[in-house]
């Protein structure tokens, strides 16, 4: 049956994509953990990333439970957990970084209902421009998805390399800013080699929505994202860059200006 899911967006994340379509570039969407490895750094980190090269930050919600991430991310949530990062200090830390480009705020679903019902209006003021629920997948809930998709942000769904070209086309209907695919199945992490049906599955994707395609899961090299940036519109980094952050600020940027330069060639 046909949603009725009511979507609204993000107009600061439809322009930068149409702006980046305008000039031919690849988007470069860079996820950090919010408070890791601790909150100064974490604050540097978002300040400084589109200087580097980004042109959309994934603020990432630590969670006890981070069932879709990898090591490296689990890592880095248990840590800032342990420092006391929460949601809501998450986005005080995006309302003091103050950054120009589009900011998602990266998340599972607990944490935002335990911030109560205007946790998204709070995220709008603070700076965020959109919403991304690793654990909500279309039809588990009309009424959260309402609730997100109503909001004023732009509303980030998942697609999985295995998802039907019937069910891309409605989880795309159902979603705003763009659409992110999950590059192979299984969780988070650094990967050797990008999956070898990745093109087929963009292509399908590709012709199922008008929404702008960001790949992430396993990239990890400038290499990766020259060869996703000839297929997608975005190329999304997360663990790598997170491992980065693990030996310092400056770390994390050399990787993100290398992706950069990457995807310019």
């Amino acid at each position: 049956m046909a949603s009725t899911l009511a979507i609204t967006s993000s107009s600061k994340i439809d322009q930068r994509f149409a702006d980046l379509r305008e000039s031919g570039r690849t988007a470069l969407v860079c996820y950090v953990t919010a408070g890791y490895p601790d909150i100064a750094q974490s604050l540097e980190l978002l300040q400084e990333l589109e200087e580097a090269g980004a042109d959309v930050i994934e603020i990432g919600v630590p969670f006890s439970d981070p069932i879709a991430d990898g090591p490296v991310i689990q890592l880095s949530s248990q840590h800032a957990l342990a420092a006391g990062m929460n949601l809501d200090r998450a986005l005080g830390l995006v309302a003091r970084a103050n950054v120009a480009i589009p900011t998602v705020l990266f998340s599972y679903l607990n944490p935002l209902l335990a911030a109560g019902k205007d946790v998204l209006s709070r995220a709008a003021d603070a700076g965020i421009d959109g919403v991304l629920v690793t654990d909500l997948p279309l039809g588990a809930d009309r009424e959260r998805e309402d609730w997100l998709g109503e909001s004023g942000l732009a509303f980030i769904r998942l697609v999985a390399p295995t998802t039907p070209a019937a069910r891309m086309s409605e989880i795309a209907r159902n979603g705003s800013g763009f659409v992110y695919l999950i590059s192979r199945l299984g969780v988070t992490g650094i990967q050797n080699e990008i999956a070898a049906d990745l093109p087929g599955t963009a292509a399908r994707l590709r012709a199922a929505t008008e929404l702008p395609i960001c790949v992430g899961f396993g990239v990890s090299r400038p290499e990766h994202a020259r060869a996703i940036g000839r297929i997608a519109d975005g190329v999304v980094v997360g663990s790598a860059l997170v491992r980065a952050t693990t030996e310092g600020v400056e770390s994390a940027l050399v990787l993100t200006r290398s992706l950069r330069a990457a995807l310019d060639e």
